[in-house]
């Protein structure tokens, strides 16, 4: 009877050891995960801050993307751009480019802003880029 206690004992440590190996790799992956947001949060919350925008407006949801469209001269109406599926994509490129553009970057800046946030949100408001104003009309 204690033989096969032991066994079963022995048996169970192998995926015992297995969730540990996986709640560590799931702290690792959340903390890398907390620091992405927080980039694209303090890097939004500064930009808007330079575009004479309130900066807390980084932590509201559809806020946030409204005053993007604000700063990138589009008019509000394309909030609802935003819900179509494709349609949606290329609305974040062209948005990311006007934003760029009027921070006095190029296109491939706004490249940048649509597809690595993570990165060029933090350079933008960190970075020595003044708003220019909107030069598409918009609002």
């Amino acid at each position: 009877m204690v033989t096969g206690l032991l066994s079963l004992l022995s048996a169970s440590a192998i995926p015992l050891q297995n969730d540990m190996a996986g709640a560590i790799f799931g702290l690792i992956f959340f903390g890398l995960y907390a620091l992405v947001i927080v980039a694209i949060i303090g890097g939004m919350w500064k930009t808007f801050a330079k575009a004479g925008e309130p900066g807390w407006g980084a932590l509201v949801p559809i806020y946030n993307t409204y005053l993007l469209l604000k700063i990138a001269g589009r008019p509000g109406w394309w909030l609802v751009l935003y819900l179509i599926p494709v349609i949606n994509f290329i609305i974040v490129i062209l948005v990311s480019i006007d934003i760029a553009d009027n921070f006095g970057k190029g296109v491939g800046y706004g490249i940048g802003i649509a597809f690595l946030p993570f990165l060029f949100y933090p350079l933008l408001g960190f970075g020595d880029a003044t708003y220019k104003g909107s030069s598409t009309g918009g609002f």
